[in-house]
């Protein structure tokens, strides 16, 4: 099994691309589901969960192809004029939570669907029944047996219809969802309380391009007038914000001056924000070359900083554990409250392995830092999930020493060869 050897103590310099953001391409593969015709996605992240789906829906008779070189653009090309199997099997389910995304697009188009209940990452508790009384709501028949979600049209009916969905919570795979299944349901669709993230003001967009009517997308109201059909598309998916927010941090905590080409300074606000006021630079770059430019002395001139996970716009639980890993290595103490997810703080553990000083009470962490002159140290240490494998990273990047992160595995899911890219910023850092 793979694992990353880290030697601490080098700053990092020079410039990498962002890839596409998983949360947009997983989304945006499924809706290729919506179509007979050909969709072309470009800038598609090579990452695990990226080649689950292509598996699953290869699997329902979808042709997906991608090139082999990582000089192709990330382009895949799609088309699902001969889907014959409108099912998501518990062998291809198990390791990824967002096959639940098939459901809504396979529902709307063939009006059956049979999707086993999803796995994915230990961090908690992420029900389906959101999913299920909204597809309800547009006139769906829903079913759980034997561990698969059974779906089927109201008797009498050949579509879905529209409908005014407000959900219990925010849910960012459930407003997916509902968008995907209303682009083709009768009549007028509005979510309400729809989640905001930059992932699905982006599947939204790529919706648009292939005929449907939607308003509102990127705000917590969303309406969507249902068509008959939806032709092909060409899209490219939008940089990820998290893997961009990983790296900012990255180069916090180790020091040193790093170009992040195509990333959005826009959509990481809250953390860009945070880690102005632990004293890093921080200017978004525009024109030909659009990024963010990122300059940090390193540790010794952090300041530690508190904050709260929530919803988007606000700061994503899916930063957390990165900022964590910052705030073990600077100056004072701060608390990280977690609202998302219950389980979260699986890294914790893992850094205080490392040397970090961090107690945990419920649903908040008291990190207090080293100061800055202090180090890390290193050692090896084993990956809970997608996010804590990425605060490992870094904290190995500024320990003491050797640093082995087990189970890597996990930061496949969600990083475009994440080693390449840190050694080509100057890291000591390589996969065993």
């Amino acid at each position: 099994m793979d694992k990353l050897l880290i030697r601490g103590g080098r700053p990092l310099h020079g410039d990498i691309a962002i890839s596409g953001a998983k949360n947009a391409a997983l989304p945006e593969l499924c809706a290729a589901l919506l179509t007979p015709e050909p969709v072309l996605l470009h800038n598609v992240p090579r990452l695990q969960d990226v080649a689950t789906m292509l598996k699953l829906i290869r699997n329902m008779g979808v042709s997906a192809e991608r090139g082999d070189s990582p000089s192709d653009n990330g382009t895949v090309s799609l088309n699902a004029d001969d889907l014959h199997t409108p099912e998501a099997p518990y062998e291809l389910v198990k390791t990824m939570r967002a096959s639940v995304l098939a459901l809504g697009p396979l529902l709307a188009r063939f009006g059956h669907a049979r999707v086993s209940l999803p796995g994915g990452c230990a961090i908690g508790s992420r029900p389906v029944d959101q999913h299920i009384k909204g597809l309800q709501a547009m006139g769906a028949d829903i079913v759980v047996e034997h561990g698969y979600m059974i779906a089927t049209l109201a008797a009498g009916r050949t579509r879905l219809k529209g409908a005014r969905i407000t959900t219990d919570m925010v849910t960012v795979t459930g407003t997916e969802n509902f968008l995907m299944a209303a682009t083709l349901a009768e009549g007028e669709t509005i979510l309400e309380n729809a989640a905001q993230e930059p992932e699905i003001a982006d599947l939204a967009e790529m919706l648009i391009a292939m005929g449907a009517r939607i308003e509102g997308h990127g705000t917590s109201r969303i309406r969507i007038q249902g068509v008959e059909r939806l032709h092909g598309c060409t899209h490219a998916v939008v940089a990820d914000r998290i893997e961009a927010g990983t790296f900012l941090c990255a180069v916090a905590a180790a020091g040193g001056k790093v170009l992040l080409r195509h990333a959005r300074a826009e959509h990481l606000d809250a953390v860009i924000e945070k880690l102005q006021e632990a004293g890093v630079q921080i200017e978004a770059v525009e024109g030909e070359i659009r990024g963010i430019r990122v300059a940090s002395a390193g540790a010794a001139q952090l300041k530690a900083q508190g904050f709260r996970t929530t919803e988007y716009p606000g700061f994503p639980t899916d930063m957390q554990a990165q900022f964590m890993a910052l705030n073990c290595v600077a100056h004072g103490t701060a608390a990280v409250t977690e609202t998302i997810f219950e389980n979260r703080f699986m890294h914790v553990n893992e850094l205080v392995r490392l040397g970090a000083r961090i107690q945990v009470d419920g649903r908040v962490a008291i990190v207090e830092g080293l100061d800055g002159n202090a180090r890390l140290s290193g050692a090896t240490v084993m990956a809970t999930d997608l996010r804590a494998s990425a605060s490992l990273v870094i904290a190995g990047l500024v320990a003491e020493g050797d640093t082995v992160v087990e189970r890597i595995y996990h930061l496949d899911r969600g990083y475009d060869r994440m080693e390449a890219k840190l050694r080509a910023l100057g890291a000591d850092i390589e996969r065993i």
